[in-house]
This record gives structure tokens, sequence and C-alpha cells, in this order.
């Protein structure tokens, strides 16, 4: 995710922003780059509370707990809002755009990097298991559609919205169902997922297979026009 970041805080102007909010920090793994590259001060917001206490990285910045759809913050109290891999986790998405919107300056950013896992490219089809990942994460209490919905959720919140997607593909790893194994997966899809775990290692050869997750890189404005509410 990193070169993908570094390329949308640059876009919204990192370096000039004042005061930046990490919704969603978890253990705090992006915080020492928010506080190197912004202007400070950082804080790193996230409702699970022991996350936030034994994250080792938040030097410089202030951890706060909280919710994305009640933000404890008064209205345009950050220039830069940044969120990864966790708006697919909020619900209801409208109203913590709404949030978002509140807690930002006119002219404030918020950039953010969402996967949608209904675009998922697999190939042979025997690999798939994009059906595995969107009843999972429902079943979880996510959102897998989460990164279609966001141009237009941001645009109505009063938004300038740019989105691009990652434009390079990688030969995928066996490891990335280590995550999907810990979803709440059905006897039926738990043995499912087992078969495409072994055909997937079972391939050998460069580009024998190929699987692709699409995340939604947006960088977004708020409009000058816009008031805090």
């Amino acid at each position: 995710m990193a070169p993908a970041r570094t390329q949308l805080l640059r876009q919204v102007g990192v370096g000039r922003r004042r005061r930046v909010l990490d919704l969603g920090t978890g253990y705090g793994a992006v915080v020492p780059e928010l506080v190197r590259r912004s202007r400070g001060p950082v804080v790193g917001l996230d409702r699970v509370y022991h996350a936030l206490a034994e994250g080792q990285d938040f030097r410089g910045a202030e951890r706060v707990t909280g919710d994305a759809v009640t933000l404890p913050f008064a209205a345009g109290a950050f220039d830069l809002v940044f969120v990864q891999l966790t708006l697919l986790w909020v619900t209801p998405l409208a109203s913590a755009i709404t949030e978002v919107a509140r807690v930002l300056r006119p002219a404030g950013a918020l950039v953010a990097l969402e996967p949608d896992y209904g675009g998922m490219i697999e190939y042979p089809p025997e690999i798939a298991s994009r059906e595995l990942w969107v009843k999972g994460l429902e079943r979880a209490g996510a959102d897998p559609a989460v990164g279609r919905k966001l141009p237009g959720l941001l645009a109505r919140a009063g938004f300038e919205v740019r989105v691009s997607l990652f434009d390079t593909l990688f030969e995928p790893s066996p490891e990335r169902f280590a995550f999907l194994d810990d979803l709440p997966l059905s006897d039926n899809e738990r043995a499912h997922l087992n078969r495409v775990e072994h055909v997937g290692r079972a391939l050998s050869g460069a580009w024998s297979q190929v699987a692709h997750l699409p995340f939604m890189l947006v960088a977004a404005i708020k409009r000058e026009g816009e008031q805090a509410g």
C-alpha cells in the first residue's frame, strides 16, 4: 500500500496540512509516516482501545478512542483525514462520510484506500475465491463493495473527488488466504477454500495464476463553499 499511499498524500499536499486525523488507525502503522510528512499535529482514532494502547508507533501523535459515525471533534478541526482499510467496516457508511466532511475545514482533504472485493480478478477459475470473500466479509459486518460506493457518497457530501486504481499487478502469494480463513465461513465454504488453496499451491511457473483485488485510491477535497455541519 505504501507507494499508492505516498502518491495520494502528495496529491493533496500533505506537507502543508497542519492537523491530521488517521481514522481507524489500529496499531498506528501509518502514524509515523503522517507525523513525518505533515506539519502536524496528528491524531490517531480507533474504536478498539487495546489497539491504541498496545501500538508502538504513536510518538508525536495523540491517541483517541471513538467511532467514525460520531467523531468526537469540533467542526472544521482537521485539514486532512486519512483512512485505509477502515471504511469497509463502518456502518452506516454515509454517516461516516458526513462526519468526515463535518470535521474537515473547507479545502480540507480526505485520502482513502479501500478495496472492492466484488471486482476481484482471478484466473484460472479453479482458484476463484471472490464469493467466499464477499459472503465472509458480509457475515463479519463489513461491506465488501465499499470501494465503488465511495465516489458518489463523497460527491454528494460536498467533495471534489479524484479516484484511481492500482496500476500494477503482482503475482499472488499463497498466504493471501490467511485472513479469509479467519472470516465466518460455512463448512461447505471452508471446504471450497481448502480446495482453492490446494490448487493454488500446486500451480507452478511464473504467472501461472492471477489474483487481483481492486483498491479505490481516493483523493477528495472538500469544496471551499461547503460549511462544516
